[in-house]
């Protein structure tokens, strides 16, 4: 099988991603960016727009620097000063669930200086009840009166066709992964980061013509099992698909993740209720928990059955530097799985160049010690 082209379209997404977002712009589509996987994004395509994540990527803010400080966390930092470049001028408007302090007020610096028609936080609850599922299903509401406030047309059937439409999706992807975890996927984790970008840039239609064509393409090539030390990677995000190449040139092989550039953004598929906003309201509650919106307790179990099912024999922590959700969860997750007798080794992105200057070695010393 022929990695190179089968990657070609999703490649060719992320890489031209402002370029076709521009395009449609100029073609009349309407463009809504969000920061985090939390955000309903169902609701603002069942409304008529097209739900886009912000990119930030790597290297130096400088106009930011005059807005935020430089304590908080890279990709957040350069979203913004792209924003203030004029990189996102295809975008009608911002739509951010309320997750971390950071972004939740970044989107207040973004209102006061990148011009849009839509500004909107989507608060969300943090337990799981009767009472928090009626909250969330109103707090959708008011995003549906605010769209369609903007030019968009909502409708309860728009929605069932939107979550349909999601729920393929994710059902794809997490198809993909369950055979990266039986070690029947050939492709690298750098391939499979860059089809999930490509997921939030891409408009939901066309990304799953795109899903249907790799899974053709792959099931026709060779599914041998791929060599490496078998780790888990934790962490918010990893847009640089170079970092996970560098994991596994260093003879890793990345069994599971939990980051929300991976399976936070896609799993549960679905959710159980009657009508299409108790189910996406039911998905949100019981999807696979960030740091931001939950509590070590709930995520360590969940982590150590990832790594069993993997096969993991090690967990890597990839945290965005200053990611406080993160950096607080973490001494308390690391010990219990220590304490399982599974070794973890944490590793900072600072955005400038993606990893921390002494990652390679360190992760050098940590496959040492997995092999030992």
């Amino acid at each position: 099988m022929d990695t190179r082209a089968v990657m070609a379209p999703f490649r060719d997404a992320v890489l031209h991603k402002r370029r076709r977002l521009e395009e449609a712009a100029a073609r009349g589509t309407r463009i809504v960016g969000y920061f985090c996987t939390y955000t309903p994004v169902e609701v603002i395509h069942a409304c008529g727009f097209l739900p886009v994540r912000i990119w930030g990527g790597t290297g130096q803010a400088e106009k930011a620097y005059n807005l935020v400080p430089n304590f908080i966390c890279p990709y957040m930092r350069l979203g913004l000063d792209k924003a203030l470049n004029g990189e996102f001028g295809f975008l009608t408007g911002i739509v951010q669930g309320y997750t971390c302090d950071v972004a939740c007020g970044l989107v207040n610096v973004w209102k006061g200086n990148i011009p849009a028609r839509i500004y909107h936080s989507v608060p969300l609850p943090y337990n799981d009840s009767p009472e928090s599922r009626i909250f969330l299903k109103a707090a959708m509401g008011e995003l549906v009166q605010k769209l369609s406030g903007s030019g968009g047309r909502y409708s309860e059937a728009a929605l069932e066709a939107s979550l349909e439409l999601y729920g393929r999706i994710r059902g794809v992807l997490s198809a993909l992964y369950e055979n990266r975890m039986q070690g029947l996927l050939p492709l690298s984790s750098a391939d499979l980061n860059i089809v999930v970008q490509a997921y939030f840039v891409t408009p939901p239609e066309e990304f799953l013509a795109m899903l249907r064509r790799l899974v053709h393409d792959l099931n026709a090539g060779d599914t041998s099992a791929r060599d490496g030390l078998p780790v888990l990677i934790s962490g918010s995000l990893v847009e640089d698909e170079k970092v996970l190449s560098l994991i596994e040139d260093l003879g890793f092989i990345v069994t599971a993740d939990d980051l929300c550039t991976g399976l936070r953004a896609f799993t549960p598929v679905t959710g159980p209720g009657e009508g299409p906003m108790d189910r996406l309201a039911a998905r949100i509650m019981k999807r696979f928990p960030c740091p931001s919106r939950s509590r070590p307790a709930q995520r360590i179990p969940l982590l150590l059955d990832l790594i069993r099912a993997s096969g993991a024999k090690g967990a890597i922590f990839l945290f965005q530097k200053f990611c406080t959700p993160h950096l607080a969860d973490h001494p308390l997750v690391s010990q219990a799985l220590k304490d399982a007798g599974i070794p973890s080794i944490l590793i900072e992105m600072d955005g400038d160049s993606g990893l921390e200057a002494q990652a390679a070695t360190r992760l050098e010393t940590f496959a040492g010690m997995l092999e030992g």
